[in-house]
């Protein structure tokens, strides 16, 4: 009898994780809206953010727009501008909240319409936890000027990396040589660093803001010692065309770099690793986790445990998953399909990911469906993805 009671007991205690709560941001719509970013605010509320327009690089009308989820509440705000540079299109934008609770939001403008053009732009405020758009309190834009070294890093890593480039004739130089000759001119090199991904806070303080060229297609953090009063750039973070870095911390400080593949096959994440706290980076090689070419965001959780939201198909963007890992990521033992059509109409992509004081995780990516498009909210507990 006590064996009975025992097994009601622990079948009772042992509840499944509740299922996803999920919400379109606002109606399905014909605009391009995509490159979603999402915070949660000291009072509870959830803040997000995307561009928006009739196109990317070449539309001037793409502004950044965003919402705001009240805490407690279910349904999302009218939406209202966060950012707009007259005439040029604003992309990637990025939510930050730092340790004193003041706002940030980091963006690019594009000018012009070249991507290695991008002006990397920024603006805070501690005013934004009441019913619509933040109220700006300053903005700038982040001047990085990575020297002379950054060349010698770019040559460094390709002769490590050391991979046959066949697919170059003889009137064409490799792909190595093209991105380090440009590495040796001062204005190619300090112009054109986009965000995509949260910024990475360490102990010391120090903030590491994961930036990107699609002209050198390698990566570079922008450091701030100071709250972000200053910033400066690392040392690239070199492969063969490794973008959009997302930034996970071990518990030994090492810091580890995972990164779209915009390169050629094998069409996998690639890696990379500090540990300097984000000065220098290892060269970036591929892992054995699928990338389409698009954006991922990994992030360690309160209890250790690593999540990373990505499309895990090599080809096509209609696949967007949820996987684990309890090692630090040497392996991801559970994954599990947030979105999925098989027959590849629909597009599921570039996602943000946070983890709320609630315990959940909390996320907003790009939704593209035969009917519109929109940005898609979605929040789940942790142990949902272990659940078969």
């Amino acid at each position: 009898m006590k064996k009975i009671v025992l097994l009601i007991f622990m079948i009772t205690t042992v509840s499944l994780a509740k299922a996803p709560v999920e919400k379109l941001i606002f109606d399905l719509q014909d605009k391009h809206t995509h490159g979603s970013s999402i915070v949660e605010c000291p009072n509870g509320d959830l803040l997000a953010c995307w561009f928006h327009g009739s196109g990317e690089r070449t539309a001037n009308d793409v502004v950044v727009n965003g919402a705001r989820l009240k805490k407690g509440e279910t349904e999302w705000s009218d939406m209202f501008l966060m950012a707009d540079t007259p005439n040029l299109p604003d992309c990637n934008p990025v939510l930050f909240i730092d340790k004193d609770e003041k706002l940030w939001l980091f963006w690019i403008a594009v000018q012009a319409e070249g991507w290695q053009y991008s002006v990397l732009k920024y603006r805070y405020t501690t005013d934004y936890m009441k019913e619509g758009a933040p109220n700006w309190e300053w903005q700038d834009v982040i001047l990085l000027q990575p020297g002379d070294a950054f060349a010698k890093e770019i040559e460094s890593a390709f002769k490590y990396l050391d991979r046959d480039e066949g697919m170059w004739a003889e009137y064409a130089l490799p792909y190595s040589e093209l991105i380090l000759k440009a590495a040796q001119d001062a204005p190619k090199r300090q112009t054109g660093w986009m965000t995509r991904i949260h910024p990475l806070v360490l102990p010391s303080g120090r903030i590491l803001l994961p930036l990107y060229s699609d002209g050198f297609i390698v990566g570079l953090m922008a450091i701030s010692d100071d709250m972000g009063k200053t910033w400066r750039a690392s040392l690239p973070l070199v492969g063969y065309a490794p973008e959009q870095p997302t930034l996970v911390r071990k518990k030994d400080g090492t810091i580890v770099a995972y990164s779209r593949d915009a390169g050629d096959g094998p069409n996998r994440v690639l890696i990379s690793t500090s540990k300097d706290d984000g000065e220098t980076w290892s060269p970036a090689v591929d892992t054995d986790i699928p990338n389409s070419g698009s954006s991922l965001e990994v992030i360690s959780l309160k209890d250790g445990r690593w999540v990373n939201l990505f499309n895990d198909v090599e080809h096509g963007r209609h696949s967007l998953a949820l996987a684990m890992s309890d090692d630090e990521g040497a392996t991801w033992k559970w994954k599990r399909h947030i979105e999925y059509q098989a027959d590849g109409k629909a597009e599921f992509s570039y996602p943000s990911i946070i983890q709320g004081k609630d315990g959940k995780l909390h996320m907003t990516y790009s939704y593209k469906v035969k009917a519109g498009r929109a940005i898609k909210y979605l929040s789940v507990e942790p142990d949902w993805i272990m659940e078969k």
